[in-house]
């Protein structure tokens, strides 16, 4: 790879991305501002902005979407007549959870082990970085051959649809020939993957109330119904004794016809505790990319440490279902709702509120700019072959995007490989896989504008 020109000057900027991830992680620009001040995200907002004036792009702007966020936008054209491609990422990042539970500060980037730790390093302000290193190595080596717009995100972890109202209203913004979506991730480190699925998701809040106040267990439990219990109930309903999502009237018994996932490989992903066994059945592929899955995100209810024996009277949880392509989130919200109400133990009062949503997505992988995406991950990633694997996560704007412009390619690659653990404690990316897909970008973007 080093042979190459792009990749040579790739490799010179990366010092120069490493500054610039470190500065963009500072911002805890977590779109929930119960949680994080929102003057961190409009701190990072601003910063994408710069960085796409200092690249040369007109028309930067910050838009206001209307749940409350903003997305940043910037155009940089290329030669007359030639295509337009759509580079997305987003600036918003996931909680860090027990920040105490991080071996370095989340919100410092950091160097250990070869990989650069830092919430949002992989998901998804590396995705950024890499957009903007993909550009560099064009303008160095003859210039940047399609104009390009980019579009980061301001809110899409929190599937508040923010971004996707707003292209729904200004149609003509975001319009491209090819969406390059940097959102997903390799198979493994060092194996070039895009991602032809994603399943889509819908968050559900359900709350269960039984009694007009708590009550003393010991003078009134065992009679007196358990709001808490009922809703254990209700949450265990939701799975088959081999841990199987089982909701009412939603199919899963899908299969994945591609790239296979080795148990013993997933084991080591996703850190499962010796003697400790998967949920569901079919193959790993067929349960993380194929079918429905449901997981109970939280549930509000005493905290064991200064409990009282009390009866309790009210009881809630969140539920996410990640819904597989072929199954219109829509309909699997109903039948989500539908089964919460039906399983409700005791006639106790049960309530449920969708709170977000986002449909699954399926590309067009024998698309020419697929084509021009294996060419160039031949050259950054020497003697491997593009893979085609699926996404358990969700990107409800890629939906969006397809149905706005229905003739537009659309291809997911990223940073999010297994060992980046996202959404997890020490969230890290490898920069070697940041430093490859840059320049993959880069030779793609050439490759389609010769087509």
């Amino acid at each position: 790879m080093s042979s190459n020109p792009v990749a040579e000057t790739v490799a010179s900027l990366m010092p120069r991305a490493r500054t610039e991830l470190t500065e963009l992680v500072a911002f805890k620009s977590v779109a929930d501002f119960d949680q994080f001040p929102k003057s961190e995200s409009e701190g990072a907002a601003n910063w994408v902005a710069d960085a796409l004036r200092t690249e040369g792009f007109q028309d930067v702007a910050l838009l206001d979407t209307p749940d409350g966020t903003q997305s940043v936008y910037g155009f940089l054209p290329g030669p007359e007549g030639a295509k337009t491609v759509l580079l997305y990422a987003h600036y918003d990042v996931q909680p860090p959870l027990d920040e105490a539970g991080w071996t370095s500060p989340p919100f410092e980037l950091t160097e250990r082990d070869g990989r650069w730790y830092g919430r949002g390093a992989a998901d998804c302000k590396g995705g950024f970085i890499m957009h903007l290193l993909a550009l560099r190595a064009l303008k160095a080596n003859g210039g940047v051959p399609v104009h390009v717009k980019v579009i980061a995100e301001g809110s899409e972890e929190q599937g508040t649809g923010g971004l996707e109202r707003y292209a729904e209203e200004h149609p003509e913004l975001l319009k491209a020939d090819t969406i390059v979506i940097g959102d997903t991730g390799n198979f493994r480190v060092g194996l070039p993957t895009v991602t032809s699925t994603l399943r889509g998701m819908t968050l559900v809040r359900v709350r269960i109330d039984t009694l007009e106040g708590n009550l003393h267990s010991g003078q009134f439990g065992g009679a007196a119904p358990d709001a808490l219990s009922a809703l254990i109930r209700v949450l265990d309903s939701l799975r088959a004794k081999d841990g199987s999502t089982t909701v009412d009237g939603l199919a899963a018994q899908a299969s994945w016809d591609g790239l296979a996932y080795e148990e013993e490989q997933f084991r080591q992903d996703a850190k499962v505790l010796d003697g400790v066994e998967l949920i569901g059945s079919g193959s790993v592929a067929d349960r993380i990319w194929a079918r429905p899955a449901v997981t109970v995100l939280g549930i509000d209810c005493p905290p064991v440490v200064g409990a009282t024996p009390s009866v309790q009277a009210g009881a809630r949880a969140l539920v996410s279902l990640r819904v597989p392509p072929g199954v219109d989130a829509a309909e699997a919200t109903k039948l989500l709702q539908a089964h919460l109400e039906a399983h409700t133990p005791w006639g106790a009062r049960v309530r449920t509120e969708q709170i977000g949503q986002g449909q699954p997505f399926s590309a067009d992988t024998t698309s020419p700019a697929y084509t021009a995406m294996a060419d160039a991950m031949a050259v950054a990633y020497p003697g491997q072959e593009m893979q085609y694997a699926g996404q358990g996560g969700s990107i409800p704007l890629c939906n969006t995007l397809a149905a706005l412009y229905p003739q537009a390619e659309i291809l997911l690659i990223g940073l999010s490989e297994p060992e980046a653990q996202i959404h997890a404690l020490n969230e890290s990316v490898s920069p070697e896989e940041l430093e490859r897909l840059s320049v993959a970008e880069a030779l793609f973007l050439q490759n389609y504008a010769a087509n």
